[in-house]
């Protein structure tokens, strides 16, 4: 299943949360949100600079964050973090974040798939899949010269999906927090 907002909508926070909280359902612990990229090039940043705004609003934010601008998780880092994770955090459901290339129409579109994600798929290189559900920004159109398009991405487009995703995963964590309180009274209840 696959959820698509362009980052001009303006329901696109509410969509990208929504559409988290389908494909995950219900967790036992918080969630960790793996955030790939490099700030090396503008177009592969969403996921680091996503990373650093979500981290900014720890009070807001439940849950495990990896990949900033400060500590980024790049292509030779993701090979060895998704073990990391998997293991330190193994009850928690992952949600990749990376930047790619796709179609001329779909740039701009920010994607919400169930299952893992490739990072590094738009540059031909080989990483094993991460995450339960991904969230993709297409920053640029797939080309064969898809690495110097990187380069010449916009940073307002990379910082407006950025900033979207940090509202909607903050805005996620806020929900499950709620959801568990509520379940938590439920089952708690004195009849």
């Amino acid at each position: 299943m696959e959820y698509a907002f362009h980052f001009s909508n303006t329901m696109a926070e509410t969509g990208i949360c929504l559409a988290l909280d389908r494909l995950l359902g219900a967790h036992e612990a918080p969630p960790v949100v793996l955030c790939i990229g490099s700030d090396l090039a503008v177009g592969d940043s969403l996921g680091p600079v996503a990373g650093t705004m979500l981290k900014s609003r720890k009070t807001r934010f439940c849950g495990y964050i990896y990949g900033t601008l400060k500590a980024p998780v790049t292509a030779k880092e993701v090979r060895y973090l998704g073990e990391f994770v998997r293991r330190t955090h193994p009850k928690s459901k992952i949600i990749a974040v990376d930047a790619a290339v796709g179609e001329e129409e779909d740039v701009g579109l920010l994607k919400v798939v169930q299952g893992a994600l490739r990072p590094g798929a738009g540059a031909n290189k080989r990483l094993p899949k991460v995450g339960d559900v991904s969230v993709l920004g297409i920053v640029a159109r797939k080309s064969p010269l898809a690495a110097p398009l990187l380069h010449l991405t916009r940073f307002h487009v990379v910082y407006a999906m950025a900033e979207i995703l940090a509202n909607a995963l903050s805005s996620y964590s806020v929900k499950l927090q709620e959801d568990h309180f509520v379940n938590y009274s439920q089952k708690n209840m004195i009849s």
